[in-house]
């Protein structure tokens, strides 16, 4: 029985009041009512403590609720970078904002060699050193943050490695004026929206002596051919860094979406599915739909 998209039923996901918990108890006792065994094989929603992903998992017995196959290899990837990562361990970040990263890279500090950040979220570092960043992304609110984010590194003695030049473009667009400048060298009226050689060049040497790498976020913004140099080059290191026998697992949409757009994915180790729910779990964070199952 092929059931429709239970996000149109609003006991699916509503969970804030307690009306709405029990509302969605209800729901998934309902919808548990259908069948005799439960298999969770949704790790993109897996952090989410919806009907269908977590509590219908009450109404089964132990042996009658299980993960599939998916989920299973998704948890074993992530246990082995995680929990058994061989070293020298590289986790490189990317993406546009540091407070979508912060518990996750506080986690990581806890576990690797070094530490790569691109992207956006780099001008936040940038601007937090004292250096001139013109137009570029920056959360000013989490400057201090990020100075603290850099002192735990060199204090759990993690090599932190920050872009050395960068691509300025007038415009968010892909037919904008460029120019390379160092990453300190922002420009007014300009805005930083790719890595520069330099720095793919430095960040390649660091991926190739690694034996575990962790990717998430791309490294400027790929969608755009003129600006995509760094994130291919940075998706194609961890690729030849894997050939030589190196475990890579890539996950988050925008670095899905880069490695299968360059077409890289079957050149990584794993690649996840789950955006939100791998950074949780990477965060320390108990998943609902991993806990109902595991108990």
């Amino acid at each position: 029985m092929l059931l429709e998209n239970l996000r149109f039923h609003s006991a699916e996901d509503k969970i804030k009041t307690d009306e709405e918990k029990a509302a969605t108890r209800a729901f998934a006792e309902k919808l548990s009512r259908f069948a005799d065994v439960y298999v969770n094989d949704a790790f993109g929603t897996a952090h989410r403590a919806h009907a269908s992903t977590a509590v219908i998992a009450d109404f089964f017995d132990e042996g009658s609720k299980m993960f599939g196959f998916l989920i299973n290899n998704e948890i074993r990837a992530l246990d082995k970078v995680l929990l058994g990562a061989e070293k020298p361990f590289t986790a490189i970040m990317g993406g546009a904002k540091v407070s979508d990263k912060i518990q996750v890279i506080e986690n990581l500090l806890e576990k690797v060699d070094n530490l790569i950040i691109g992207g956006g979220m780099t001008y936040t570092f940038i601007r937090a050193r004292g250096g001139e960043i013109g137009n570029s992304l920056c959360e000013e609110e989490l400057l201090d943050v990020a100075s603290e984010l850099v002192k735990k590194a060199g204090a759990k003695g993690v090599r932190l490695i920050l872009p050395a030049d960068q691509v300025l473009a007038d415009q968010f667009d892909n037919n904008a004026r460029t120019e390379p400048a160092g990453i300190d060298q922002g420009k007014e009226g300009y805005m930083g929206l790719d890595i520069g050689e330099r720095s793919i060049e430095a960040m390649r040497e660091v991926i190739m002596n690694s034996r575990t790498i962790l990717w998430n976020g791309p490294m400027g913004v790929f969608e755009m051919p003129s600006f995509q140099k760094g994130t291919v080059g940075i998706a194609r290191a961890i690729a030849e860094a894997t050939a030589k026998g190196a475990f890579s697992l890539v996950g988050g949409g925008d670095s899905v979406a880069a490695v299968n757009k360059f077409g890289l994915a079957d050149k990584v180790s794993y690649v996840s599915t789950g955006g939100g729910a791998m950074l949780e779990y990477i965060e320390g964070k108990e998943l609902p739909g991993i806990k109902a199952i595991r108990g």
